[in-house]
Formats: structure tokens, sequence, C-alpha cells
């Protein structure tokens, strides 16, 4: 549809690469953008072995989103098993160590060359930060270190518009979980007042007229 003149906003390609979470995260390892300790295995006996150099870790499916799958652990016992029970399905296991951090993450909106804005999620009474786990939001003034990793992120996955997950460590480093080619709004839009819808429209007319 490309090659016959349909203009896409966040092309098929792109949006393939941004769901598979291994795959997009090594791209943006490979190009300098930090990310946590991440793998792809199929042998449980390995989940043991990254359960006991990490300390901890989360257990994600390879493709998903809403936080929705997402299992933390600790006791090498349990990730064994939580491996086993995605293996016999025929699903590989994605492992990522847990990154400490406070009781938030950060989303960031980009549209184009532009960083819309950002906001904090805030977990209440769960490790996990989505807004649809239950996560309150809070706007906030982005520094420019997160402007430049949120605008990066996107032109590495080759995306016209993303959401991207920050997280903060202990030591106040950043290092991105996840770039979503099709994110939710809601909760931003609640906390910016600002209407992603309106610029993603804005951005497509301006692809059209070139």
């Amino acid at each position: 549809m490309e090659k016959s003149g349909v203009v896409f906003i966040n092309n098929p390609q792109s949006v393939l690469l941004a769901r598979d979470k291994f795959e997009s995260l090594m791209k943006l390892k490979r190009t300098g953008v930090p990310v946590p300790p991440t793998a792809m295995v199929e042998d449980p006996f390995e989940v043991m072995r990254l359960v006991e150099k990490w300390g901890e870790v989360v257990i994600k499916p390879v493709i998903g989103s809403l936080g929705l799958g997402s299992v933390r652990a600790s006791d090498p016992d349990i990730a064994f098993r939580i491996a086993k029970a995605i293996l016999s399905v025929n699903q590989p296991v994605y492992v990522q160590k847990y990154v400490k951090k406070p009781d938030r993450d950060i989303r960031a909106f980009v549209v184009g060359d532009r960083l819309l804005g950002s906001i904090y999620r805030i977990s209440q009474g769960s490790w996990k930060t989505n807004v649809a786990q239950g996560a309150v939001v809070q706007v906030f003034k982005p520094s420019s270190e997160i402007e430049e990793l949120s605008l990066k992120a996107t032109k590495v996955l080759g995306l016209d518009y993303a959401g991207i997950d920050i997280v903060e460590d202990l030591e106040g480093g950043l290092k991105i979980l996840e770039v979503n080619a099709a994110p939710l709004w809601k909760g931003f839009s609640s906390a910016t007042h600002i209407n992603p819808a309106k610029y993603i429209v804005e951005y497509l007319i301006q692809k059209i007229k070139k």
C-alpha cells in the first residue's frame, strides 16, 4: 500500500517492531538508548539463572499491553514454574531485570519531532504503574534528558508518534522500558489537558502534503 502512495501514520513495519518488546528494546540498546538488562529464553533453567544473577526480574508477554500478564519474581523456583507455563504454550520467555525505583514511572508522548508532554504514573498498592492497573497520573515538566530520550527512541523505531515508558532508578538514571506504537492517552490527557489526536491529525496532514 505504501508503494501505491497510501500515506500511513506509524507504518506497519514500525508498528510490528514496536509490538515486539524484545526486538524493539534490542534495537534501542544498539543505538545507545539506556534500557534494563533483558533476555529472551526458551529454557526454564536459564530463567532461574537470570533470577540468581539479577536478583529480581519481571517476566512479561512478548506482545501485550496494559501491564496484563507481567509477573515480578525474585524466587528462582517460582520463576522456573512461570517459565514452564509460558513455554508449554509454545511462547518464548521474556525476562527483564527489575529496576528498583520510586512508586512511579514516566509516560512521555511524542508526535513527530515534538514531545507533547509527560506524566508520572503513580502506583496504588501494586508494583505496576499502568493506568489500566489503577495507577494515578500527575503532570510534570520533563527534563531535557527525558525529551532527548523520548525523541530518539521514537525515531530509532521509525514511528511517527509513540508513548514512551521510562523508569527512574534509585540513583536518578533513566531507562526506557517500552515504546508503544498505539498508546492510549486518556490518563495523559486528563493530567495534561492535551489531546494528542489533534497533533496526530495535524502531523498526518503535513505528511500528505509532502
